[in-house]
């Protein structure tokens, strides 16, 4: 009788400590910025905007009070679509309205109309618009020239455990990695928020930098906080998501095989205390 005894306590510690590991345990690295603390103060990288690139295409469109002297600086429109092109200039029907399309070359330059080729490679959106807005004054071309430019193909990729992996189109001259998270909706509880990796193309070579989402000093901090056009990101599953892939997912560690084990205990507890 003791021995029934003892093994019946045994048996319901053993029950106990598993449910404990199966049900009381909280994932610690789920929660976003755990560093921060109301009125916290965090030092930002410093902002970083677009420049231009081989491959960009970019609206360009000059206006005067004399439209149709600005009409000479300006694409002629048609309803050719972005790639259809083979030359360094198109143009494209947007939703926003039928915009001049230029093509970026791979050394850097477009054709503009009557001024002939610009080397614009390496510029921000604002530069190029000084720059082309300069060169139609010096040469006595237009006198009151206004020259709106965008970025029309700025995207980056979001791939991994988010809810809806792609590219997400950059909107602003100052896009953060939050901004892409945000516009690939969010990562998913089974994405690793400790590890999220930027591959950006630095010097000819692709250069991978990590961040760490929980610590908010550090994912304002880093480099990759303002994020340039074609950046890769990719979020990292965690481990119980890999183990859930393989054949053998049910390892010692997963919460599955603790369970069955808790359900196991609590059965055999059971009979014996029918004995």
């Amino acid at each position: 009788m003791l021995l029934r005894k003892r093994f019946i306590n045994a048996m319901a510690l053993v029950m106990l400590a598993l449910t404990g590991l199966t049900s009381c345990h909280t994932p610690k690295d789920i929660t976003y910025f755990q560093d921060l603390s109301d009125g916290a103060r965090n030092q930002v990288a410093p902002a970083t905007e677009l420049v231009v690139k081989p491959g960009d295409k970019l609206s360009i469109v000059v206006h005067s009070k004399d439209p149709q002297l600005a009409s000479l600086f300006n694409l002629p429109i048609s309803h050719t679509r972005i790639g259809a092109a083979s030359s360094s200039s198109s143009s494209l029907n947007s939703s926003s309205g039928e915009t001049s399309c230029y093509t970026v070359d791979a050394y850097g330059d477009i054709e503009f109309p009557v001024l002939g080729t610009l080397h614009i490679g390496g510029m921000r959106r604002t530069e190029v618009s000084e720059f082309i807005k300069k060169e139609l004054i010096q040469r006595n071309l237009v006198k009151d020239p206004t020259v709106v430019v965008e970025f029309l193909n700025r995207t980056v990729s979001v791939l991994g455990e988010v809810k809806k992996p792609g590219k997400v189109a950059i909107d602003r001259d100052r896009f953060t990695l939050l901004d892409a998270i945000a516009g690939a909706g969010d990562l998913d509880i089974q994405g690793k928020r400790t590890n999220v990796v930027v591959l950006r193309m630095e010097e000819g070579r692709q250069v991978a930098h990590t961040v760490d989402l929980t610590n908010a000093q550090a994912t304002l901090s880093s480099p990759v906080f303002y994020l340039q056009q074609d950046d890769i990101i990719y979020v990292e599953p965690t481990d119980v998501r890999k183990r859930a892939t393989t054949v053998n997912g049910n390892s010692l560690l997963t919460p599955a095989f603790w369970i069955s084990i808790a359900s196991f205990a609590t059965s055999i507890l059971l009979l014996i205390k029918n004995w």
